[in-house]
């Protein structure tokens, strides 16, 4: 191609004129690219390629290494850390061995195993999803079944919960053909009885039915910009088949369903069964079997395309303390990078740390509430601290998330220099 350098002339991707340093490059049309454009279209181009190659078994962590960095995150959990990091190795082992470009027919397909996570609100499902594409570096996406409703009804469709995916992947759709997504609240599109209904069950069994060919690998054609298709709308055409799905909810119920199948099979139905413990619980919902599932409300097609089961246990008032204190993304590490910003040195006594915990039992929110906890019981020392200068002391004892409101900010704040006080 022909190059070009006068002077009345310019690129028309960064629109700079040629100079001793720009060099242009006509196109046959009249159109003008400079040379330093085209070394950028380049790198992009090289960069898009290396995103786009299959993930090679090398680059996949295994199980253990997918565990230990779990671990770095996730307090407890360990039966489901376990599960879900054999589960996402094979899912990847898998992409890396498939070719993708021929498919041999005598080849045998090692279909992908989507995950179920059953436990109470809290509990670290989201956190466990989240923190694996992380590992992975993926795109991630998290759905919440209850806005999802069958196609033609107000709410969204679920097409749109690839629409966030893509999203995640910055519009990259072959990026996200490799992504993960974590659907929340599962239970609450639980049917209504175990019998198939005679009137349409539109935010239940409607969106269930309607999940069934994403989760198992499809060609969905999703609206870009969101909301419901219409005729002769732009699609953005993507694939399912390697996207892994994991599924949550805490099925409030389901342990009473499996207790009253294994009471009737070892003592019978007038059996008088007690109270359940957290750790009879547990063992009670790690043998679930589909028929369990269905008997709560799942169709039998969508249990089937969630070969794995998983229960996360309730969080103990011993396991907060340690959300709140051991994850490198902890709580209160969060808060005190958060003051450090202000010139305020954040210490939390090991009553407080105690009694934050204790108050997310108390609100039975596990996990998730501990940040809302403790949002409430420095709001009115943040909109303090910014206004007083210099460097600063602050210790939260019991006392401050007891009683947030009843204290004197101005003493607990101990300056430079100071000794700082327990109250």
């Amino acid at each position: 191609m022909k190059r070009f350098n006068p002077s009345n002339c310019y690129c028309f991707f960064c629109g700079k004129p040629a100079d001793k340093d720009r060099r242009l490059i006509a196109s046959p049309t009249g159109a003008f690219i400079c040379d330093r454009c085209v070394n950028a279209c380049k790198d992009k181009l090289d960069l898009e390629s290396e995103e786009l190659a299959p993930i090679a078994l090398t680059d996949v962590p295994t199980p253990k290494e997918f565990k230990e960095y779990l671990d770095q995150y996730v307090v407890g959990q360990d039966d489901a850390k376990k599960v879900l990091s054999v589960a996402v190795y094979n899912h990847y082992k898998r992409l890396s061995t498939q070719n993708f470009a021929d498919i041999d027919d005598d080849k045998i397909t090692i279909e992908k195993s989507n995950v179920l996570l059953i436990g109470p609100t809290g509990s670290g499902k989201t956190l466990l999803a989240r923190t694996l594409a992380q590992k992975l570096k993926v795109p991630f996406a998290i759905a919440d079944a209850t806005t999802l409703t069958e196609a033609g009804y107000v709410g969204e469709d679920v097409e749109n919960v690839l629409l966030k995916l893509i999203n995640a992947a910055d519009g990259n759709i072959e990026a996200a053909q490799r992504g993960i997504i974590f659907i929340d609240e599962i239970d609450k599109i639980s049917r209504k009885s175990e019998n198939t209904s005679i009137t349409r069950d539109v935010s239940g069994e409607g969106v269930q039915q309607a999940l069934l060919k994403i989760i198992e690998g499809t060609v969905a054609s999703v609206p870009p910009q969101g909301g419901r298709k219409h005729p002769n709308q732009e699609m953005l055409q993507i694939d399912t088949t390697n996207i892994l799905f994991v599924l949550g909810g805490a099925f409030v119920g389901l342990d009473k369903i499996i207790e009253q199948r294994t009471m009737a099979h070892s003592m019978g139905f007038g059996s008088n069964v007690g109270e359940l413990n957290e750790e009879e619980r547990m063992n009670l919902l790690n043998q679930t079997t589909p028929d369990d599932l269905v008997k709560f409300g799942l169709i039998p097609e969508l249990i089937g395309r969630m070969p794995i089961t998983v229960a996360l246990k309730e969080l103990t008032k011993d396991d907060l303390v340690r959300v709140l204190t051991e994850p490198k993304n902890a709580i209160t590490k969060q808060f005190q990078s958060s003051f450090a910003i202000d010139n305020t040195e954040l210490s939390f006594d090991k009553e407080a740390i105690e009694e934050i915990a204790c108050e997310a039992i108390r609100q039975k929110t596990g996990a998730r509430g501990l940040r809302t906890i403790v949002e409430k019981m420095l709001n009115d020392i943040m909109f303090e601290i910014p206004d007083i200068k210099g460097n600063k002391k602050l210790v939260v004892t019991k006392d401050v998330v007891l009683q947030p409101k009843n204290l004197d900010i101005k003493q607990l704040i101990i300056k430079e220099n100071d000794q700082a006080i327990a109250l």
